[in-house]
């Protein structure tokens, strides 16, 4: 990739072209890798083991956090005009009024912003596995199964997070004064996390009431079929050869002539809305570190890519991580509160003036990212070792 970079550098004038192309080859690798994990090691539904979790786990962390020393070669080199009229928080110097001005991004900083968003997005996410977990059980999706809901649930959430950042990118360029709304907006949701329980009765979405309304929906599974023609449960015999039980075809007359959602589709349905409810509060949290859409969108998917391994190696011991969720929602909060910091002084005129009131414009106080980062690592690690320390305290069985 870095040589492809490098040498398309030479060919392509800078502007907006550049700009596409690196979307278009950092999109090719996502679907090459998504190719390779569904075509090629995850041909066959089998059920996830610990070690292959963990391995896989270990793989994409490894790919995500290195793909900053990418990012700082090519915004240090300007390759594909990266790092040149960047959008950055910063002073205008054609007004001397601050907010997101295009200026020109060396690789140290597109690293460390880079960095700073793939931990918020990563750590983020992880509240999204323990919402999934529950999902799964409810519509008992068989443990085989559940890697291929989360690698089209991967897919979905790639096209909605694409347009989301899309739109938020252009509603911060030309809308600076928004990122006020992005920072209360994630204050109120922090609060709503620690003082308001989860519905935690997936059968209760209204999207999936809605799929039930007006679709016919299956109550059974049909392996791993998202639509099913079948009008009784499948049967199954075992492989004399591999010792395996195995669908038998369907039984005469026992087809209809309309597919059925299967609950392995409403399961997968709800995961899209989880991913789209979750990323309704993560994408604003990362435009707190940078207004830059190339690393706010390579940064946020390879957080999620990595979902579905890290999902297989926390699910189990979701129970385990006690103090994971109060630090996220320390995590939000304090990135909401920078977001705040940054944009309330220099654009709140933005919002006085639509009234006519005038008022002196003040400065913003901006958390260097450096800092982020390190507040970011040091509350996982707190969350994490301080579950692992003080493990929740078992309930006791009722009285007979």
């Amino acid at each position: 990739m870095l040589a492809l970079l490098a040498s398309l550098q030479s060919t392509l004038p800078p502007g907006g072209a550049s700009h596409t192309l690196a979307y278009v080859i950092f999109i090719a690798l996502v679907c090459v890798f998504l190719a390779l994990d569904l075509g090629v090691f995850h041909r066959h539904s089998h059920v996830v083991s610990m070690k292959e979790a963990v391995t896989w786990s270990i793989i994409w962390i490894c790919c995500g956090s290195g793909f900053a020393g990418v990012v700082y070669l090519a915004y240090e080199n300007h390759w594909l005009s990266l790092g040149i009229d960047t959008p950055s928080y910063a002073v205008d110097l054609a007004t001397g009024k601050h907010g997101v001005v295009n200026a020109t991004v060396g690789g140290f900083e597109a690293a460390k912003q880079y960095l700073a968003g793939y931990l918020v997005e990563k750590s983020l996410a992880m509240d999204n596995i323990f919402v999934i977990a529950i999902v799964f059980k409810y519509f008992a999706v068989p443990d085989k199964y559940q890697h291929r809901v989360l690698f089209w649930g991967i897919i979905g959430a790639l096209l909605m997070r694409g347009v989301m950042i899309y739109l938020g990118a252009e509603l911060v360029h030309n809308y600076t004064w928004v990122l006020i709304i992005f920072g209360i907006f994630l204050l109120l949701t922090a609060l709503k996390m620690a003082i308001i329980k989860s519905n935690d009765d997936p059968g209760q979405n209204p999207v999936v009431r809605l799929a039930k309304k007006y679709f016919p929906v299956a109550d059974f599974m049909d392996g791993e079929r998202f639509f099913t023609r079948r009008t009784i449960a499948p049967t199954y015999a075992k492989d004399p050869k591999t010792g395996e039980m195995v669908m038998q075809p369907a039984l005469a007359g026992t087809l209809s002539k309309r597919s059925r959602l299967t609950p392995l589709f409403l399961a997968l349905l709800v995961v899209e809305v989880t991913d789209l409810v979750f990323a309704a509060d993560s994408i604003p949290a990362i435009f707190a570190i940078t207004p830059d859409p190339f690393i706010v969108f390579t940064s946020n998917i390879f957080a999620i890519m990595g979902l579905r391994a890290l999902y297989f190696c926390l699910a189990a011991m979701m129970n385990r991580f006690s103090l994971l969720k109060p630090a996220l929602i320390v995590i939000m909060a304090f990135v909401g509160v920078k977001l705040m910091l940054l944009a309330t002084p220099p654009y709140i005129d933005n919002i006085l003036g639509v009234v006519g009131i005038k008022v002196a414009e003040g400065n913003p106080i901006k958390i260097p990212t450096a800092w982020s980062l390190g507040v970011v690592l040091v509350v996982l690690l707190i969350g994490v070792v301080g579950s692992l320390l003080l493990p929740p305290k078992a309930e006791e069985a009722p009285a007979k």
